[in-house]
C-alpha cells in the first residue's frame, strides 16, 4: 500500500525545515515622519496593557486606570493609524469592476471614488469636532475631560483629509490610479 512502508506502519516523512527568520531582512522604507504618533500611541497602548496584565494576574492586584485608558488608547491607534493607510493609499477597495471597464469609465468612476473619499473624510472631521466641542463629561479613572479622545479623532481624520486630497492629486496628474492599473501602491511622501 502506497503510504506504509515496511511492517504496515504509516512512513513518516520528514517535515520541510522551517525558514529561518532571523535571515530576512525588514523594510522599514515606507515608514515616514507622519507615521511616528500612531506608533508611538501603539507602544504606549502595549505598555499600558502589559502593566494591566503584570498587576492583575501577577501582583493579584490591577490598577483600575489601565482599562479604560487601554479602551482610549485603542481608538487613538485604530483612528490615528487609518492615516497610515489613506497616506500609503492601501486602504481595501474593490477593482473587480475596474478590470471589466472601458479605461475612460474607469477613470472617471476613480476620480468619483477620491472625490468621495474626501468629502467622506471633511464629513467626519466636522462631525468629531462638533462632538468634541459638546463634549464635557471627565473619564472615570483619571481627571481628564473625554473631549481628549474626540479631539484625537478630529485630527486623524483632518490628516487623512489633507493626505486623502494629495491621493486625489496624485491620480489626477498620472491620469491613472491603483484602481484601474493595479499594481503596487504609491506612497506619498
Amino acid at each position: 500500500m502506497s503510504g506504509e512502508s515496511d511492517g504496515g506502519r504509516p512512513s513518516e516523512a520528514t517535515p520541510a525545515p522551517l525558514a529561518d527568520e532571523s535571515d530576512e531582512t525588514v523594510d522599514l522604507g515606507d515608514v515616514g515622519w507622519a507615521d511616528i504618533p500612531a506608533l508611538a500611541i501603539f507602544w504606549v497602548l502595549a505598555g499600558v496593557v502589559f502593566l494591566q496584565f503584570f498587576t492583575r494576574y501577577v501582583l493579584n492586584d490591577s490598577l483600575g486606570w489601565t482599562e479604560e485608558i487601554a479602551r482610549y488608547l485603542l481608538i487613538g491607534v485604530a483612528f490615528v493609524g487609518a492615516t497610515i493607510a489613506v497616506r500609503k493609499n492601501t486602504h481595501i477597495y474593490v477593482e473587480f469592476f475596474y478590470r471589466y471597464l472601458p479605461a475612460r469609465v474607469g477613470r472617471g468612476l476613480s476620480t468619483f471614488v477620491d472625490l468621495g473619499r474626501i468629502a467622506f473624510f471633511v464629513a467626519v472631521t466636522y462631525i468629531a469636532a462638533k462632538l468634541a466641542l459638546r463634549t464635557n463629561q471627565k473619564m472615570a479613572s483619571i481627571e481628564l475631560s473625554k473631549s481628549v479622545v474626540y479631539w484625537v479623532v478630529c485630527a486623524a481624520f483632518a490628516a487623512m483629509t489633507v493626505y486623502a486630497v494629495g491621493v486625489a492629486w496624485r491620480h489626477w496628474r498620472r491620469h491613472t490610479s491603483e484602481l484601474t492599473e493595479p499594481g503596487p501602491p504609491a506612497i506619498m511622501d
